[in-house]
């Protein structure tokens, strides 16, 4: 009989720790001379994500802790044209339904509660153009002193956080930052140091969050679009020195605060007070609200 219990307590054990268990794993390549531009797909059903630069000469360094592993993550890559094309795919083989995502989300209270997690590092030795794709979790991108040409972020329940350092601003001139989520919550903080032509921010059920507050020398001629079926957009403004208008479309069911300092123009234009439509340097913003509210500031 004692016999009997101590082999169910180790086997208890046993399941707990394997429960627990993580694989690492660590996907790379290597330093690549010559390269005009590195093409990164990266898509993962769930886990929290970090972006950002490493100090190293490898264009891309992918590190991960994977649990609940059902199948692991199929990364290649290949060089054409002086162009490095690589892809990192994570799928879902749990079934885990829209719903059961929706519950995971809403109750996560810790990076642990996402199962995986990603670190993708970059290197400031290369332009890139991205694309990702987050299922269920969290995606934190700080892409400061990066060479970023094209970034685009996809999500069904993942929040999204862009955060730039000030004075470290990406090194090229972006032609587009875009982030759509279905459920979440967009954050940008020193977001005009993207240096974008254009940004696309569109949020299904869930918040826009940006702040443009910046000096002169990151502000550039830019439009940016915020979208959000039924939630919130919080902005906060750039200098009043600085040209620009906001154009705001949105409904009775919208609540909006705009600050007293920006000139009207109609009822439903508004602009800095160094704004003048001959100017060659203006930001623009176009802000849709269907259900909630819009504050700028």
């Amino acid at each position: 009989m004692l016999n009997k219990l101590c082999l169910i307590l180790i086997l208890a054990i046993w399941c707990c720790l394997a429960a627990k268990a993580q694989i690492i794993k660590e996907f790379n390549v290597e330093e690549q001379e010559g390269l005009d531009l590195v093409q990164l797909d990266f898509s993962s059903y769930k886990g929290v994500s970090q972006i950002k630069r490493m100090y190293s000469s490898d264009p891309i360094l992918i590190h991960t802790h994977l649990s609940k592993v059902n199948i692991l993550p199929e990364f290649n890559y290949e060089i054409n044209d002086r162009v490095l094309h690589a892809s990192l795919s994570h799928h879902n083989v749990e079934n885990e339904g829209f719903g059961k995502g929706i519950s995971s989300k809403l109750f996560a209270n810790s990076e642990g509660d996402f199962d995986h997690t990603w670190e993708v590092g970059l290197s400031e030795k290369y332009t890139y153009d991205m694309n990702f794709h987050f299922g269920i979790g969290k995606a934190n991108l700080d892409l400061s002193g990066l060479n970023v040409k094209k970034c685009k972020v996809k999500t069904a329940t993942a929040d999204v956080d862009l955060n730039y350092v000030k004075n470290a601003s990406n090194g090229i001139e972006m032609d587009t930052l875009m982030v759509k989520v279905n459920m979440g919550t967009v954050k940008g903080v020193n977001i005009a140091c993207a240096k974008a032509d254009q940004m696309i921010f569109d949020v299904n059920y869930g918040r826009v969050d940006l702040n443009f507050e910046d000096d002169f020398e990151t502000l550039k001629p830019c439009n940016i679009s915020a979208t959000v079926g039924a939630g919130s957009v919080h902005i906060v403004l750039p200098s009043n020195q600085y040209p620009y208008i906001v154009k705001i479309k949105s409904t009775a069911m919208c609540r909006t605060s705009v600050p007293g300092h920006l000139s009207v123009l109609d009822k439903s234009t508004y602009a800095s007070k160094a704004y003048d439509k001959d100017a060659d340097n203006i930001m623009t913003f176009e802000i849709d609200v269907s259900v909630g509210s819009l504050t700028l500031k």
